[in-house]
């Protein structure tokens, strides 16, 4: 939940980690600090706020420094401020964190019998009282791995220890950590844009893994000791493709990305004559895909939307049984696995700790499972049997918005890879589905071309203090993340729900004006949606309605109608949420809000 970067090299350390932070801000941003070694000793400043904060503390004799660590924190133990925020430190030895310490108690009241004084309410300080104490005995890594050893929880660390000037040391443990190459610089950071100015060259670190970095050198190895021989990998993603480009925000940026990012997600799926799905890299055999009778889509929040929408597209399409879960209550359930099942963890970061959780457990029964993520080597994509990269590049706002529509669209394309093997669908409907994928990325570009008209009724409405978003079948999980975009944003109380289940409780709630924003599909469910939508305008509602369809009585209901040209049901979906995501951002930007860092968020979830 937090941001941790590191430097060691020939070059000004502060201001490269300092960079980096800002970069890494989308992941932490109630406090900030870094800490340098000035003539072999620890120098630490930081402070409650942003990086901003930080930046005015740093003055010129720091930049002499060529060896720093750097944390930008979301706090899980103690509130944000100056005392709480990393580094911390403790007889010589400074360290950052991410993550969470489960028996930091237990430890805690050890170390404070040794005579360890704590300064902090965080769990942190405790790692690195763990490691003084060894150290005094052990060399630096021997006292490291000896502290980690007495760890329970989650934690991605960076370590320096003024004896050794010329060593960083990192460890991971169910927290994203990745190592930067270059000759005579090393980086180590929980993403990879905190250091991809400089180089793209990258070694992630597994679990039970620990670093050594040295300017001209990295070592890895277990917490047993043992060495391990990784090979970096190349990153193509560009540094300009982690900065806001022009745009006032990054959520604004990432909004117009998605005809880019769609194609990147269908590029290599589907042949060149559009016959048929390619799955060959996503690491499952056709055999066993023929025999899948069960599949399970699970992941939080957005991601969760996603699996929703994947339900109907691989239940009718496909016609294989789909249960929907979210992450953080699947691993808590008795759950009868069926055999011949296939388990599936969605996740933009890959190191969401609810859905490895889950798919851990998933694992634990033998179950076959699948990776749907957007970072190459993360944990969910080196834990799972099989993995399909959803290719839509760096997301930097908090509020999920590619790396949502890429999921739809990655679930489409497994879908009827699914409906090629099983033969569910008549050949002219097959090439159907696929000619409408083909063309998603340029009708998502004519979408965007209702900015204006949004921006005006974002104008309209970013006063109401309460949205009522409904849909029906597919567009029933595009309403959930519609509300849930406006809410995470803009801070406005904001529910979706099926449409039919409007008169089991939320009618309840409408009087005159009160918006009710409808997402409709031209589909079966069109007549049933329109009869909804009568008893809000028998309420005065405010009636807002997204829809691909020219019905008179559809347009003539609505106060406010913002027609999108669909394709079908399913890729619908991703269609009208494009305008959703939108009106959210010019109503959080209208009430003064902070777009791409709302309160309370943050972007990776790496804790439960």
């Amino acid at each position: 939940m937090c941001g941790i970067i590191g430097y060691i090299g020939d070059k000004k350390a502060v201001s490269i980690v300092l960079e980096g932070l800002k970069k890494l801000e989308y992941r932490g941003y109630d406090s900030a600090g870094i800490a340098c070694l000035i003539d072999e000793k620890i120098k630490i400043i930081k402070c409650k706020g942003k990086i901003k904060n930080l930046e005015t503390l740093v003055d010129e004799q720091l930049n002499s420094s060529t060896i720093a660590i750097g944390h930008t924190r979301w706090a899980t133990h103690g509130k944000p401020s100056d005392e709480n925020a990393h580094p911390h430190c403790s007889g010589g030895i400074v360290l950052v964190h991410n993550g969470i310490i489960e028996n930091y108690a237990e430890l805690k009241r050890e170390l404070k019998k040794d005579g360890y004084k704590f300064i902090s309410e965080t769990d942190t300080e405790v790692i690195v009282h763990l490691i003084r104490k060894y150290r005094d005995k052990l060399p630096f890594e021997e006292a490291v791995r000896k502290a980690v050893s007495k760890l329970k929880g989650s934690y991605a660390l960076v370590i320096m220890d003024e004896r050794e000037p010329d060593r960083l040391i990192g460890v991971r443990m169910e927290s994203p950590l990745v190592i930067g190459i270059l000759n005579g610089e090393k980086f180590i950071a929980s993403d990879i844009p905190a250091f991809l100015s400089y180089c793209n060259r990258v070694i992630f670190l597994d679990d039970g893994e620990i670093a050594s970095l040295k300017k001209s050198e990295v070592r890895i190895y277990n917490f047993q000791g043992k060495e391990k021989k990784k090979n970096p990998v190349t990153i193509n993603w560009t540094a300009s493709m982690a900065e806001k480009g022009g745009f006032k925000h990054f959520m604004l940026k990432e909004i117009y990305e998605q005809p880019r990012a769609l194609a990147d997600t269908i590029r290599g799926r589907i042949l060149p004559d559009g016959s048929r799905v390619v799955f060959k890299e996503w690491g499952l055999k056709e055999e066993e895909m023929e025999k899948f009778k069960k599949i399970y889509l699970v992941a939080c929040g957005t991601s969760y939307h996603a699996c929703l929408i994947g339900k109907y597209m691989i239940e009718n399409i496909a016609k294989i049984p789909v249960e929907v879960d979210i992450a953080s209550e699947f691993r808590y359930r008795n759950i009868p696995f069926q055999e011949d099942s296939l388990f599936i963890a969605i996740s933009q970061s890959g190191e969401t700790a609810d859905t490895l959780a889950a798919l851990r457990f998933a694992k634990k029964y033998g179950i076959k499972t699948l990776a749907i993520c957007n970072v190459l080597g993360s944990t969910a994509s080196r834990e799972a049997d099989a993995v399909f990269y959803t290719h839509s590049g760096p997301e930097i706002g908090v509020a999920s918005t590619k790396a949502f529509t890429c999921q739809i669209s990655a679930l489409y394309i497994l879908t009827l890879a699914f409906a090629q093997l099983k033969g569910t669908l008549q050949k002219d409907l097959f090439h159907k589905f696929i000619k409408d994928l083909l063309h998603l990325p340029t009708l998502a570009e004519e979408v965007l071309k209702l900015d204006d008209k949004i921006q005006i009724l974002a104008k309209e409405v970013y006063r109401k203090p309460n949205f009522l978003y409904l849909g029906r079948g597919p567009a029933y999980p595009v309403a959930l993340e519609g509300a849930l975009k406006l809410k995470e944003i803009s801070y406005i109380h904001a529910e979706g729900y099926a449409a039919g289940e409007m008169k089991h409780g939320p009618i309840a709630l409408v009087e005159e004006g009160f918006p009710v924003v409808f997402v409709v599909s031209s589909d079966q469910y069109l007549e049933k949606t329109i009869s909804n939508m009568e008893e809000i305008k028998a309420r005065d509602g405010l009636i807002i309605t997204v829809s691909d369809s020219k019905d008179e009585k559809l347009n003539r209901i609505s106060d406010r109608f913002i027609y999108v040209e669909g394709i079908n049901s399913y890729l619908n979906t991703i269609l009208f949420t494009i305008p959703l995501q939108l009106l959210a951002y010019y109503v959080a930007l209208l009430r003064g809000c902070d777009v791409d860092q709302p309160r309370n968020l943050a972007k990776s979830v790496t804790v439960e």
